[in-house]
């Protein structure tokens, strides 16, 4: 079973490995290597079961994956063993993004995940950032929103997943995790991993295999790879997102691989 580590100080443990769910709802716009066919609600109900039976608890989505929030509250086995995390800001219609941090629809967005996802509470509500962090943090009502709400016990834990080390800096002092872009091609976002830590906010690791294309062509293992994302401390979880069984499994195998004193 896969260990757990705490997030932050928010009183949640998550599994090193969380599940990311893009392409339960869409295919397009996305960065994957190839192209893929949504999954069937069969296919789905045997990826979720497979990720429960190996410890998996943390489940990340965004009303910007299209179908995906709908998807899981209509397939989620049952829902008081997992951990949902999804955003708000971004919305993907049309074949695009847009986006919209207002308090109206930062409500309206939170009220229409609970509805989709068929819960009475979202664990982790984050930020879905467009790359202007701190134009987001001081300028738009969307932390404040979030606040509110996660005072009136519709949400147990606020975030960002940002785009720039600035905004992850700011947002230390502001939310209780983060969401950041950390590989081995990438780490300049080291440094908001350390601050994060030293704060006691939780750290959750996107793009950690750089959407599919980090173990492609290149002789590192999927053990080693895990090994370096768990490495820092701080570091709670791992997001990968998949709807291939065997994918699955070997990102558990790998990450089971790596000793719990490494991460």
């Amino acid at each position: 079973m896969l260990i757990q580590r705490e997030l932050g100080g928010t009183g949640m443990r998550v599994s090193r490995l969380g599940l990311g769910t893009v392409k339960f709802g869409r295919n397009e716009q996305v960065k994957y290597p190839a192209g893929f066919d949504l999954p069937s609600d069969r296919e789905i109900t045997a990826l979720l079961d497979q990720a429960m039976a190996a410890g998996v608890n943390l489940i990340d989505t965004a009303p910007a994956y299209g179908g995906s929030e709908q998807r899981l509250g209509k397939l989620l086995p049952e829902r008081d063993r997992w951990l949902l995390c999804t955003k708000v800001g971004e919305i993907f219609e049309a074949g695009s993004s847009r986006f919209d941090f207002s308090a109206s629809h930062t409500r309206a967005s939170v009220e229409a995940s609970l509805r989709r996802l068929r819960s009475d509470r979202l664990d982790i509500v984050l930020i879905h950032s467009h790359g202007n962090d701190l134009d987001i943090l001081d300028r738009s009502d969307c932390l404040e929103t979030l606040t509110k709400l996660r005072e009136r016990g519709l949400i147990r834990a606020i975030g960002m997943s940002s785009k720039t080390v600035a905004g992850g800096l700011r947002a230390i002092d502001l939310v209780d995790v983060l969401m950041l872009t950390y590989n081995r091609a990438d780490t300049s976002q080291a440094e908001v991993i350390e601050a994060a830590h030293k704060a006691g906010k939780g750290v959750l690791i996107k793009k950690g295999l750089a959407s599919g294309h980090a173990l492609k062509g290149h002789s590192v293992s999927a053990a080693e790879t895990f090994r370096f994302l768990l490495q820092p401390p701080g570091v709670s979880s791992i997001i990968v997102g998949t709807i291939n069984p065997s994918h699955l499994r070997e990102n558990i195998a790998a990450v089971e691989a790596v000793p719990a004193a490494a991460a």
